[in-house]
Parts: C-alpha cells; sequence; structure tokens
C-alpha cells in the first residue's frame, strides 16, 4: 500500500475530527461537530474527504450505532472498509496499566501512542475535551495510570443546571487573561473561569504528584480546550491539537 492515502478518524463525544495520511505525513484535517451532522447529514462531512484512499482508521468513543452508520457511509464514499482501533495491552513501545485494557478508552490510547512516537521520554498526556483526561508514562514506556474529571462545559452546566437563580447562557469565546484576569465581574464568567481553574488544578495537581515520585514529565496537551488551559498554566507544555490523529498514522504506518 505504498503511496496510497490513508483516512484517520479521531470521532470524540463532541465532534468528529479527520485527516489524511500521505506520504508519512497527516496532509489535510478537518473536523466537524455532532451536531452538524445530526443537523445536515453526512453530507457535511463526505463532501470534504476524499475517494482515493487505501485504508480509513479510525479511533471511535462515540458508541457502536455511529461506528455503524460512519462505516456504511464510507464504504460507499471510499469503497474500502473502516478499521476501528482498540485498546491493548502492549503495543508501540507502551504497556496499558489497566488491569481491562479494552476498558482504558482508545482515544486515551491512541493519544499515548502519538506522544509516545514522537518524545522517547516520561510523559503526561492531557487531553481537555469533553472530560479531561490525564495520563503518565515513564521513560520505559509503562503506563503509570490516569484521571477523568468533567471537562470545563460539563462543569459549568452541572453547577448551572442546579443553581435555580442563574440562567445558563453560552460561555464566552474570550479566554481570561492570566493571573488576576482569571476573577470576573459577572457571575456566569465566574462560574465557567472556576471550571477552568478546577481543570488546571486537576492538571498541576498531577504533575506535581509526579515530580515528587522522581518523574520529568513531558507534559503533552490535546483536545478542544487545551488553548484555553494553556493560557492558565505555568512552565513548559507542548500543544499538540491533532495528537490522536498522530497516533493514528503512527499506528498505520508501523502496524504489521
Amino acid at each position: 500500500m505504498s503511496g496510497s492515502k490513508t483516512l484517520l478518524f479521531d470521532i470524540g463525544n463532541t465532534r468528529l475530527k479527520w485527516g489524511v495520511l500521505s506520504e508519512g505525513r497527516i496532509a489535510r484535517t478537518g473536523s466537524v461537530s455532532h451536531a452538524v451532522l445530526q443537523e445536515k447529514g453526512f453530507a457535511s462531512l463526505t463532501t470534504r474527504l476524499p475517494h482515493e484512499v487505501g485504508r480509513v482508521v479510525a479511533s471511535n468513543v462515540a458508541g457502536p450505532t455511529f461506528a455503524t452508520r460512519l462505516a456504511g457511509i464510507l464504504g460507499i464514499h471510499c469503497k474500502c472498509d473502516i478499521h476501528f482501533v482498540r485498546s491493548v495491552r502492549s503495543a508501540f513501545g507502551l504497556t496499558n496499566a489497566y488491569t481491562e485494557p479494552r476498558q482504558f478508552g482508545v482515544d486515551r490510547w491512541v493519544g499515548m501512542v502519538g506522544a509516545r512516537a514522537e518524545f522517547k521520554t516520561a510523559l503526561c498526556v492531557v487531553d481537555a475535551g469533553t472530560a479531561v483526561t490525564i495520563d503518565a508514562i515513564d521513560k520505559s514506556g509503562k503506563h503509570l495510570g490516569g484521571l477523568i474529571v468533567p471537562g470545563i462545559d460539563l462543569i459549568a452546566s452541572g453547577f448551572l443546571k442546579n443553581a435555580h437563580d442563574v440562567q445558563p447562557r453560552k460561555r464566552s469565546a474570550r479566554m481570561p487573561s492570566k493571573g488576576l484576569g482569571i476573577f470576573a465581574r459577572n457571575t456566569h464568567s465566574a462560574v465557567y473561569n472556576g471550571a477552568l481553574s478546577a481543570a488546571c488544578g486537576a492538571i498541576e495537581h498531577s504533575i506535581r504528584a509526579l515530580r515528587r515520585a522522581g518523574q520529568r514529565p513531558k507534559i503533552v496537551l490535546t483536545g478542544g480546550d487545551a488553548a484555553r488551559i494553556l493560557k492558565q498554566l505555568e512552565g513548559k507544555f507542548v500543544h499538540r491539537p491533532h495528537l490522536v490523529l498522530q497516533g493514528l498514522a503512527h499506528m498505520a504506518q508501523n502496524e504489521s
């Protein structure tokens, strides 16, 4: 299959990201939300995808029903089957810490593969999306485990749902300034800034725990809220917006 294109899909809870792997690099990327797919149909995706691909590889956390629908549509569009990757015990220089590896979120597994492929060192991989997942890997590639906290929108919406005297509103696209700018001057912004601070606190707490244990990890952030979170954190961090696609690309190029 040398020289052929591989279509990559990172299917999350909120949106679907895609990329085209060609000649060893991800040449094209794009995304569409599940809300848009429901409203406008899969044509809002397929009109942006190439027809001529040799393989389709995907990471899916949106459930089997969506996977079946996408496989059928891509079978017609690309005339090839879709391969859904799974979390495993050990592969690509990584060893999974979960006692039941299949229970480990495949997006987390693929993100770790992508980070490990680029950085051969201890890692703390943070995916800030619907949930914020934080996974630690030592320098030998052993996964030390991870944690999951609600994402910024989940924290804020959960509070607003139970705060009867606060009217829910869509959050502002503007990020709070660093330092004292985190302190808001209206209740709605205070809720979202508080949710952002909670996510940052979980990340910083995890990093401190790793350092106390003698680890010196490179911290890699991905996910829709990564840029918002990065603005608040102190220290050196690496931002990889397409980390899961990078992991899928590495898998596609190195699977036997």
